[in-house]
């Protein structure tokens, strides 16, 4: 026995050294191709010296491409060599633009009558492409066509793969390799030798490493049905659905990268990923520069999608059904045209001694402080008469201008026009010519003439304002005010419960926001309409300085460059937008979300079984009005990788609660460890919590999740101090898509009642954890003997 361990660790070494000797030379090689792109940027910037438009423009183009391969190259990944396939000799002889044989099948004569084969080609499978010197393939890119057998080959379907090897390696160091035999009934030869077979299987090696407070990519170990929705076309709309462990955010993220591989200019508009919470955009975000792309995908909390706001206070359950559902559009609707009734006027800041007076505008007045409520008089002289518009006519003006459904900052220049127009009717002056010419000049010396005044601008200002959408949530917060606006929409005590969550935000419209405020903001910001802006100046290069090609050309235009940074920082809609755990979207999110997508393809990752969401018809109905009529194409993944079948086991009793007749996904694997229940001793559920989570710790050599009602997030935190950086406390809704050693579940009769989609969101709480499982009951969970709750028992 002793003698055939040796034997194998004796070949595990000898194949750890043929794989360091291929690994040495891909670095060997990357060096070489680090010092062409230092060449580059240097040459780049002796260009920019000779002082000429094109030496610039070409200078700004090759630095930034210059730029983009040197920080690729740099970046030395843990697995930067991550995988290996030996092919059996193919059907043809065609080679791809990465230098791998293309051919799928093997040849008929590959085999031989007694089941014998030579390996005809040897493929590595790495982060990005490496070509040697003669433009043969060191490393094949992930996502290039060729490296697809990694992923997709099994002893079922093998294709030409015989042997499928995963290396693990730490900077330039291999430390290991796992070998899967896909056709184990032949016996291949490699160069005159057997080809040797190490390990026990990659999957199982990748699934008991230990989790981090990041996300790992899954590149190395991801599977064939996994494989088929990230290589899937783009065209349309993509559905994945799901159950916990299934892979779905890894695939979303890796999809990501693989777009951008196969079509870079059709996506050059951009890949937006949206998330449910800012927790899981720090999981993920580290993902997509291990796999060689980044840049040119955006990661967003579905809280932080509009500029200048950012999600940070918490719904509860009642007020949140309230703000996502899509009865709020025509609140909103209401409101965004009645606030501006609500704006007073403003006093001109020039010190001409222009100014108002209980709502009156007229020339030399004295500025008094500003009354509530927009001016109901207009005062101005013209043609040495004195001109007024009362209440009465303004307010028909008003109603005349808010006809239709033009958003209402873009109709300030229709109120002016009609302002105008009734002065001018009021002036008699339309009568003086009958010449055409002669009248219509009179007009324009008018119209210049009351425009160019202070009291006229003040008074469009106040009656007219521009408004924000802050400023009109401000003034739902008054909830007689908004009582009036939701009329036959929302029932008195939703009236109040919404007019009380918006008070938070405060008079002046920056108090905190929760991530149902944002897609109201969002709303808003299409109802009211953004007036056009004056383009910013673009800032002075600083080398333009030192040359002196400021005199020159002082309006030199933006570089390619420098628009395509610009146009990153302003966009609002992609090509492609991907939205994980889509099952909890509100109908306004979804709005808000389609609007960032007019345009593109889709990718909807999700799980109905997971769904937070309490009317998830509402939200389907929403989310295909976002969609529009574009084709669907649906896929099913049904293998749960991080739960141990232990832990599944004890979720699905759960799932049968939240939705009869719903399948779980299967787990591929078992520990042997069962879930531990603990009953609070007394009333001490802050010492039982902490208690079970060190035991935890002291169990696992990875991170520990500790998930609770969202109304006790803060003290579960409190609790746990000092216990360190491994363990973190967790909110239920906040849960959603992460993934730890091991998980304590604090009540589970408080999660499941917090709202009415509870169960669901328990049965995410439960299905986090990797290896361990421990369940702390109180007095509301009514544990047996044994202390398990009665939700969990059968």
């Amino acid at each position: 026995m002793a003698a055939q361990e040796a034997a194998v660790d004796s070949v595990r070494d000898r194949e750890i050294g043929v794989e360091q000797e291929h690994l040495d030379q891909v670095y060997r090689r990357l060096e070489e191709k680090i010092h062409e792109a230092e060449f580059l940027m240097h040459d780049a910037a002796k260009r920019g010296q000779v002082g000429t438009p094109g030496a610039l423009a070409e200078r700004d183009a090759q630095v930034f491409r210059a730029g983009i391969h040197l920080n690729r190259l740099n970046n030395e990944f843990e697995d930067f060599l991550f995988g290996r396939i030996d092919l059996l000799l193919g059907k043809d002889g065609q080679k791809g633009p990465d230098g791998a044989y293309t051919s799928v099948e093997p040849a008929d004569d590959a085999v031989g009558a007694d089941n014998t084969a030579d390996i005809a080609e040897t493929l590595h499978i790495g982060r990005i492409g490496v070509l040697d010197s003669d433009y043969a393939p060191l490393v094949i890119d992930w996502r290039a066509p060729a490296a697809a057998p990694f992923y997709r080959s099994t002893p079922v379907d093998p294709g030409r793969v015989v042997r499928r090897r995963v290396i693990r390696s730490k900077g330039r160091k291999v430390l290991g390799v796992e070998d899967d035999l896909m056709r184990p009934e032949l016996t291949a030869t490699l160069g005159g030798d057997r080809l040797p077979v190490i390990g026990d299987g990659a999957l199982m090696a990748a699934l008991g490493q230990a989790r981090s407070h990041t996300m790992r990519d899954i590149v190395a170990s991801i599977q064939a049905e996994q494989d088929l929705v990230i290589r899937a076309p783009a065209a349309s709309v993509t559905y994945v659905e799901g159950g916990p462990g299934t892979g779905k955010t890894a695939v979303a993220l890796h999809r990501a990268a693989y777009l951008l591989y196969q079509d870079r200019r059709r996506y050059a508009g951009g890949i937006l990923i949206v998330s449910p919470t800012p927790l899981l955009v720090s999981y993920t975000e580290g993902v997509l520069p291990s796999l060689g792309e980044e840049g040119q995908v955006a990661i967003r909390a579905v809280g932080h999608l509009v500029d200048g706001a950012e999600a940070t206070a918490y719904d509860e359950p009642a007020v949140a059904r309230i703000k996502g559902s899509s009865r709020m559009l025509k609140v909103l609707r209401k409101a965004a045209r009645g606030a501006l009734e609500l704006s007073g006027p403003t006093a001109p800041q020039n010190g001409n001694g222009s100014g108002h007076r209980n709502g009156q505008l007229a020339f030399g007045e004295e500025p008094q402080d500003a009354p509530t409520g927009p001016p109901t008089r207009l005062r101005v002289v013209a043609f040495n008469r004195r001109l007024e518009l009362e209440a009465e006519e303004l307010g028909r003006i008003r109603h005349n201008v808010l006809g239709g459904t033009t958003p209402v900052n873009l109709l300030r220049p229709r109120a002016r026009r009609l302002l105008l127009d009734a002065l001018w009717a009021k002036s008699g002056a339309g009568s003086r010519h009958t010449d055409p010419e002669l009248a219509a000049e009179l007009r324009s010396s008018f119209d210049e003439d009351i425009t160019g005044e202070d009291s006229f601008i003040a008074f469009l200002n106040a009656w007219w304002p521009e408004l924000t959408p802050r400023r009109v949530l401000v003034a739902m917060a008054d909830e007689r005010r908004l009582g009036r606006w939701a009329r036959r929409v929302l029932n008195p005590g939703e009236v109040r419960r919404l007019a009380r969550s918006l008070r938070r935000i405060g008079p002046e419209g920056q108090g905190p926001l929760s991530v149902h405020d944002v897609a109201l903001l969002d709303e808003l910001q299409t109802l009211l309409g953004s007036p056009a802006r004056p383009r910013r100046r673009r800032e002075l290069d600083p080398l333009d300085q030192l040359t002196g090609l400021e005199e020159l050309m002082p309006q030199r235009e933006e570089t390619q460059r420098e628009r395509a940074e610009r146009l990153a920082a302003e966009r609002e809609e992609y090509a492609h937008v991907i939205v994980d755990e889509a099952q909890d979207l509100t109908p306004m999110q979804w709005r808000m979300v389609g609007r960032r997508g007019r345009h593109a393809t889709w990718t909807i990752v999700g799980d109905p079984a997971q769904s937070s969401w309490s009317d998830p018809d509402e939200a389907a109905e929403a989310r295909d009005e976002a969609l529009g009529s574009r084709p669907r194409r649906r896929f099913q993944l049904t293998v749960n990788y991080r739960n141990p079948a232990e832990i599944a086991e004890l979720a699905a009793k759960v799932l049968a609660l939240a939705m009869p007749g719903m399948e779980s996904p299967s787990a591929v694997r078992s520990t042997g460890v069962e879930p531990r229940f603990a009953v609070v001793r007394g009333d001490d559920l802050a010492g039982t919590v902490r208690e079970e989570a060190q035991r935890l710790l002291d169990r696992v050599d990875g991170t520990v999740g500790v998930v609770a009602a969202m109304n006790h997030r803060a003290e579960v935190a409190r609790w746990l101090e000092g216990l360190g950086e491994r363990v973190v406390a967790l909110g239920s809704l906040e849960a959603k898509g992460l993934e730890y050693d091991a998980t304590v579940v604090v009540s589970p009769a408080e999660i499941a009642d917090e709202s009415p989609a509870g169960l669901r969101v328990l049965y995410v709480a439960l299905t986090r954890a990797t290896q361990q499982l421990t369940v702390v009951s109180g007095r509301r969970d009514d544990p047996d003997a044994d202390g398990v709750p009665d939700l969990l028992r059968d």
